[in-house]
């Protein structure tokens, strides 16, 4: 997505400040959108022009959140990186700020280009990982095999049945599709 420039950047940035600081001081469920407005020192016609409504501009704060701010380590093979990365997607997405961004995210995404962007973000993360790996001359599966593999299980589990949602959970997927991208190297 396009990052907005000139004053519709600094709107956004002011309104997604306004945002972060008051729910950490009166919490989400005291934020109105008049409130976020006063904060940002807009009008509150500006945020509804903008976002819509209140849900549409948490969600558009949560997808920010969610956003990746560095690429994922590297640790020298595919099965040390793609652990770690699972680990660190477990971990942000399963704490109490993550569940609340994954929620908002969803909630105020009407035509779900907000479920697109957060995915985007694990497809792009990913991606850095298996070309590493393909790099090192290791066999990888694609993107969108680990998508199927390792995000979606985590994400269904995250949303429907967290219990058992754990690090051993992860690391047996990411075992499993790495067993599998093995199983169908066309040299077996």
């Amino acid at each position: 997505m396009v990052r907005p420039g000139g004053r519709s950047a600094r709107v956004q940035a002011a309104v997604h400040t306004a945002v972060r600081e008051l729910t950490a001081e009166v919490g989400r469920d005291a934020l109105t959108v008049p409130l976020i407005a006063r904060r940002a020192g807009v009008t509150p016609s500006t945020v509804y022009r903008r976002w819509g409504d209140l849900r549409e501009l948490l969600s558009d704060v949560a997808v920010e959140r969610l956003r990746p701010e560095t690429a994922p380590e590297d640790h020298g093979t595919l099965s040390a990186d793609l652990t770690d990365w699972a680990e660190q997607f477990l971990d942000e997405m399963s704490s109490p700020a993550g569940r609340a961004y994954v929620r908002d995210a969803l909630l105020g995404d009407p035509d779900g280009s907000n479920a697109g962007r957060c995915s985007a973000y694990a497809a792009e993360q990913i991606a850095v990982v298996l070309t590493r790996a393909a790099e090192r001359g290791e066999r990888a599966p694609d993107v969108e095999t680990v998508m199927d593999r390792i995000v979606a299980p985590l994400m269904y589990r995250l949303l429907f049945r967290p219990q058992g949602l754990d690090t051993a959970y992860a690391h047996r997927l990411v075992t499993a599709t790495l067993d599998t991208a093995t199983l169908d190297r066309p040299d077996h």
